[in-house]
């Protein structure tokens, strides 16, 4: 499984990145499967870097603040006005109740259109393993000011030139403060791609919203996950202060993810 940063800004979008979007590219022997892990502000033109927007196979939201969610407005537009047609069928989406509901919000529709001409919406039930091509997924929910806020567990089951089957685990924190369920999530994955919005010392006082470094790194040691990426820093963010604080807790190796870098899962 191929990990894409697209975008990996905190809150909204840097001036070297967008907001949350993760390409994640498995191949199940016959063709290359894509999905994306949230689609944040500013992601969709820096997608297109990427891959044609005909060849998503699914998105994945980890809740609906517009720093995850919000390109879905522009997609649902190329899909509907495609002057030369939209031929690739749905786009399927996985979020949490009100997904369809805050995308119509945000196009200001008069009156309020029905997406489903455009997009195959499922809503989330923790837990529940679902499959698409050699993915499968679970969402977990986590600690974040919104209704229905999860983490995204992936495992991809490509085939090997040896006839062997390749497993391969990414879980994604989404927006989220410490939980059991966050660790639940991320257990035994080879990569761990946690957000680290906060700092120790600076934000304190806010409870229930983001993860530091520490607490993401605690995250990981407490979910043996073999590797840690940190992510969703915002700009007034010192990446070397975030790794810093992921190397109190846990001794595995710790990055931090960059737009535009490639991981092999």
């Amino acid at each position: 499984m191929k990990l894409t940063i697209v975008g990996c800004s905190g809150s909204f979008p840097g001036p070297s990145s967008p907001a949350s979007c993760y390409l994640l590219t498995a191949n199940d022997g016959e063709r290359d499967w894509r999905v994306l892990l949230d689609l944040g502000s500013g992601a969709l033109g820096v997608l297109q870097r990427y891959i044609h927007l005909s060849d998503i196979d699914g998105v994945l939201l980890s809740h609906l603040h517009p720093d995850h969610c919000m390109d879905l407005t522009g997609l649902h537009v190329a899909v509907h006005w495609d002057p030369d047609g939209w031929t690739a069928g749905r786009v399927r989406v996985w979020g949490p109740a009100e997904t369809p509901k805050r995308i119509v919000t945000a196009l200001d529709m008069e009156p309020p259109a029905d997406l489903d001409e455009d997009f195959e919406f499922h809503r989330w039930s923790a837990g529940e393993k679902i499959e698409l091509g050699p993915f499968t997924f679970q969402a977990f929910p986590v600690r974040h000011p919104i209704a229905e806020p999860y983490a995204i567990r992936v495992e991809a089951s490509e085939p090997g030139v040896d006839g062997t089957v390749r497993r391969s685990i990414l879980a994604y924190s989404g927006d989220t403060d410490s939980c059991p369920e966050l660790v639940e999530a991320a257990q035994g994955a080879d990569l761990f791609l946690c957000e680290a919005a906060y700092h120790e010392g600076r934000d304190d006082a806010i409870d229930g919203v983001h993860l530091t470094g520490l607490r993401a790194g605690q995250a990981a040691h407490d979910a043996a996950a073999k590797r840690l990426l940190l992510t969703h820093l915002p700009v007034w963010n010192d990446a070397n202060r975030s790794v810093a604080e992921a190397q109190e807790a846990y001794d595995g190796p710790i990055a931090v993810a960059v737009a535009g870098v490639h991981y092999i899962v």
